[in-house]
């Protein structure tokens, strides 16, 4: 009988394709200040970090960065969400899950999560979201689904975290929570899948 009691979902790259928001919204900051838009190296690093750590990567003076930070706060991530793409099999698998398992978010998104899930209309499904805000330290490290175990009182090997990044793979190891890698078959993962739907496959076993 399977054991998962919870699912989690990362956001970016899992939930939503964010590669053309991610890359309007760093590039505009970059912009406005001179510099130019992001090489491919910044953009994987601002994939998966936090928009501070992100930031400091793409502003490296405490000048720079902190008229950056200025900026960001004063434009806000609204205007980007737009570009957000949600993956196609995404509501069917919440629609299927709801009220079956508890389903959570542990991003290193930061005020921003809450907006993407209101403006999308899926904030309904989810028990829980977990930010980078709300724990001591983001992914790589445990913090956030560490929190999720918490929070619903289940053991590791009751959760499956869905993520697409070497700091999720991290986390998920350092949690000793099984990992389904969503399209991407250089993490180690316990399950490696293509597309969301295949997640029915893991959680119906």
């Amino acid at each position: 009988m399977n054991k998962i009691k919870v699912l989690t979902f990362d956001c970016d790259g899992v939930m939503f394709d964010t590669e053309r928001a991610n890359k309007a919204y760093y590039n505009d900051l970059l912009n406005h200040f001179g510099r130019p838009s992001m090489t491919p190296e910044q953009f994987f690093y601002a994939q998966m970090h936090t928009v501070d750590e992100s930031i400091a990567h793409l502003f490296e003076t405490p000048e720079s960065y902190a008229a950056a930070q200025a900026l960001r706060k004063q434009t806000g991530y609204e205007p980007y969400l737009r570009y957000m793409e949600m993956e196609p099999d995404l509501i069917a698998v919440l629609e299927k899950y709801h009220g079956r398992l508890k389903i959570a978010v542990a991003t290193n998104r930061t005020d921003t999560m809450n907006k993407v899930l209101t403006v999308h209309g899926i904030e309904r499904y989810f028990d829980l979201v977990v930010t980078a805000l709300d724990v001591p330290r983001p992914k790589p490290h445990p913090d956030s689904l560490i929190r999720v175990l918490e929070y619903f009182d289940v053991s590791p090997d009751q959760m499956l975290y869905v993520g697409d990044s070497e700091l999720d793979d991290q986390a998920a190891r350092a949690a000793k929570v099984p990992l389904a890698a969503y399209d991407n078959t250089a993490l180690a993962g316990d399950y490696h899948i293509k597309r969301l739907k295949e997640l029915e496959g893991i959680l119906d076993l």
